[in-house]
């Protein structure tokens, strides 16, 4: 039989370390309640969400540069800069696409955009990292940026999961899947090539 974990209450936003290095903003995490609030975002200072679920989508767009009609979507710009990775929560990932997370959300961070009109939303504040609950996806990927991006602080990937339940306020009785074990699997594959490609780039320079 299937376990279940129960399902307590928790912040709508929960923000998780302040001025993550060497970015100097802080991450946040929540589920769809809190990413879909345009306006608790602005009021924590987030410019930018980055979505793990695959099975969940939001409409930031607030200039539009095409109405929907019957056969098109509308698009435009948004409020928030926004970006997905579509993680499944539990089996059913490609091994890679854990790493290709981490480096999403290290483009979230570190990416410049032009000075063109056509990038409205150039504003680097604080990301928030989403997923339908806030438990298991974005709890995962957080902890695997974490760890790399500040090693002192993180120097296991499970000191970061420690510290990003805590903040997150999951219970020790929902840890069993909050996060999922084959997304935790994923993710000490994933900081294992991580580390193999900054070796190699660190011996090309």
């Amino acid at each position: 039989m299937e376990l279940k974990s129960p399902r307590h209450d928790r912040p709508r936003l929960s923000r998780i370390i302040e001025g993550v290095a060497p970015y100097g903003v802080d991450i946040f995490i929540s589920g769809m309640d809190g990413a879909s609030d345009v306006g608790l975002l602005r009021e924590n200072g987030i410019t930018t969400v980055v979505n793990c679920a695959v099975n969940l989508d939001f409409n930031y767009v607030t200039e539009p540069a095409v109405e929907a009609s019957e056969s098109r979507v509308g698009h435009g710009a948004g409020a928030i800069r926004y970006y997905k990775i579509g993680l499944v929560d539990g089996p059913g990932n490609p091994q890679t696409m854990m790493l290709a997370g981490y480096y999403l959300l290290q483009g979230a961070f570190s990416q410049i955009l032009p000075e063109r009109a056509s990038y409205p939303r150039r504003e680097r504040g604080n990301v928030l990292v989403n997923c339908r609950g806030g438990r298991s996806r974005s709890v995962v990927l957080v902890a695997l940026f974490l760890h790399h991006a500040m090693p002192e602080q993180f120097p296991t990937l499970d000191s970061a999961l420690d510290h990003v339940r805590a903040r997150r306020e999951l219970r020790a009785d929902e840890w069993f899947e909050a996060p999922k074990p084959m997304l935790i699997a994923a993710a000490r594959r994933a900081s294992e090539w991580i580390r193999r490609i900054d070796a190699e780039s660190d011996a090309g320079s």
